[in-house]
């Protein structure tokens, strides 16, 4: 039974596990960035990104998608669909804190962290729903 509930949601899973492990790295280095070095919140914010999409593609792509290519041009493809899919959640990112930070003035180092905390939380889901269904199950059609 165990191995049952293990085989259906294993993908779930690895996902939630490697998803914390990505918001970590994106919440500590905005952190550190924002209030340890006094950078402003949006270019903290956009190389917190960078970093943590590359922890995630990697991630994602060998233990939660188990995505195997046999192509450069398949592997090309994979990557930069993954890059924007991860570029519009970024967009997504920059408007939550321009909102929070910005517009309802929520500038102390802890408050950021909430509403960092609170677009992780969005930006999480939806690029699951991009990685599940749109990135990782694309790559097979290229692979011909």
């Amino acid at each position: 039974m165990i191995a049952q509930l293990w085989d259906k949601y294993k993908q779930v899973v690895s996902y939630l596990f490697w998803g914390v492990v990505t918001t970590v790295v994106n919440i500590s280095v905005f952190q550190w960035l924002s209030s340890g070095v006094h950078m402003n919140y949006q270019v903290a914010n956009i190389i917190a990104w960078f970093l943590s999409v590359l922890v995630a593609y990697f991630t994602n792509k060998v233990w939660v998608f188990n995505s195997h290519y046999t192509t450069v041009k398949a592997f090309v493809i994979e990557f930069v669909a993954f890059y924007f899919y991860r570029g519009l959640t970024l967009l997504i990112d920059v408007a939550f804190m321009f909102v929070g930070v910005t517009v309802l003035q929520f500038n102390s180092p802890v408050e950021q962290l909430v509403v960092k905390t609170l677009d992780n939380v969005v930006v999480f889901i939806a690029n699951f729903i991009f990685s599940k269904f749109l990135i990782f199950k694309q790559q097979k059609k290229f692979e011909r």
